[in-house]
């Protein structure tokens, strides 16, 4: 199914009538001022991402396979979180799963700076460390789900590609900004500032968040997650085998740029969210004109060249070029695959289908540091990117097959 079928769904009654579809300025900004949660939330990932690797490795003293640990535990909080995330926004609504995730990632900062003041103690600064990033986990999967299904509420299903789009704008955007600006913090104030950032931005989006109106819960038939899981499961493994590329970047590119006596690492990872925030800008509505499938196999495409290119860099610039293009391409994956899955359920199961599609990305994120961390161990950093690329490679052949079988299936109908 694509684009189409989502405009012959509305999320709620009153985005049902055609009279009722808001203007393009009124839909710009009734987005912008719902991502902000999203932005609010990815800052408090961000921030600590290009600094967090390091501070485990070199400061605490610990290996590469646990400081890449140390990231996935968020993901795989997130991946466990994830279906109740996405249950909770057809339940009780995505303003308040918003501001819940607000606060977990407040709870995350708190023992973020907790961790800054125990690092005397290497086991217990890790330990909470660990719990922070369960917490961070926590409130990317109830402010990231909730988020891009209030945005929906407020501006109907017929702009569901672009509020997609646009949240993954708000997610890059805030990487891309908070990587460099964790190092910055860390340089300037030490540590501990960057977990009194962490619980500031989430408190101030707790803080609006309530002050902003809910959306109707969609009322009807909800399905067995495990129903609404069958649906979406072959998009979610070619979105699981694309993220594997971003896992690796955000897990080990300040590592592997350490490992190489490189600088401007954290600059890479600003290159990689401004190229994916320019692809989205520039192609976002490239998923209605071609279909999600075409223009995830051609994303696919092009985040393998750039993994390649991480792979083969023999310089810092090489590098650069490497992860802007991984990037660029990276970009629409999400939304183009996330589409044609999020059109195979009913309205009122949105929210799970939404959440079910967004675990594997977490299962990936949550797979990759650990894995990738063995790799490092056996190989190298280069061929944590080798094997990224393979995944992406593979998701082309995937979304391939997809496509050939959404084509024979409409020929029959």
């Amino acid at each position: 199914m694509s684009e189409e079928a989502l405009r012959s769904t509305p999320v709620a009654a009153p985005e049902a009538a055609p009279d009722a579809t808001p203007a393009q300025s009124a839909v710009i900004v009734q987005i912008l001022s719902t991502v902000l949660f999203t932005f609010l939330a990815y800052m408090t990932i961000g921030i600590p991402l290009a600094v967090l690797p390091g501070y485990v490795h070199l400061d605490l003293g610990y290996s590469s396979f646990i400081a890449g640990l140390s990231i996935s535990v968020q993901y795989l909080s997130t991946f466990i979180t994830r279906a109740q995330a996405g249950r909770m926004v057809d339940t009780v609504g995505p303003k308040k799963t918003v501001m819940r995730g607000m606060l977990a990632c407040v709870a995350s900062g708190v023992f973020l700076v907790l961790a800054a003041w125990s690092s005397e103690l290497p086991w217990l600064s890790l330990s909470m460390i660990l719990v922070s990033r369960f917490c961070l986990g926590i409130g990317e999967s109830l402010a990231g789900t909730g988020s891009i299904i209030w945005g929906i509420g407020r501006i109907g299903a017929t702009h569901t590609a672009r509020m997609i789009s646009w949240n993954g704008i708000a997610t890059y955007g805030a990487l891309a900004i908070g990587a460099p600006l964790g190092v910055a913090l860390q340089h300037v104030a030490g540590f501990s500032s960057i977990g009194f950032i962490a619980l500031a931005l989430p408190l101030i989006g707790y803080l609006i968040a309530r002050r902003r109106p809910a959306v109707p819960v969609v009322r009807g038939e909800r399905l067995a997650f495990r129903l609404v899981l069958n649906r979406v499961l072959p998009y979610g493994i070619g979105l699981a085998l694309g993220t594997v590329g971003f896992g690796a970047i955000a897990t080990f590119i300040t590592l592997y740029y350490a490992s190489h006596n490189w600088s401007n690492a954290a600059f890479s990872l600003t290159l990689f969210g401004g190229f994916f925030i320019g692809s989205r800008l520039l192609f976002a509505n490239s998923i209605n004109r071609f279909g999600g499938f075409k223009v995830a196999i051609a994303s696919f495409a092009v985040e393998a060249v750039g993994l390649s290119i991480l792979w083969l860099a023999g310089s810092a610039e090489v590098a650069m070029v490497g992860a802007a293009l991984a990037g660029f391409g990276f970009a629409l994956v999400f939304p183009s695959l996330g589409v044609e899955a999020v059109g195979l359920v009913p309205a009122p199961n949105r929210g799970a289908a939404l959440g079910a599609y967004s675990v594997f990305l977490d299962l990936a994120l949550g797979i990759t540091g650990p894995l990738a961390g063995l790799i490092v161990g056996q190989f190298g950093y280069e061929e944590v990117f080798l094997f990224a690329a393979i995944g992406a490679l593979c998701a082309v052949a995937l979304t391939l097959s997809l496509y050939r079988r959404a084509q024979i299936t409409e020929k029959t109908t």
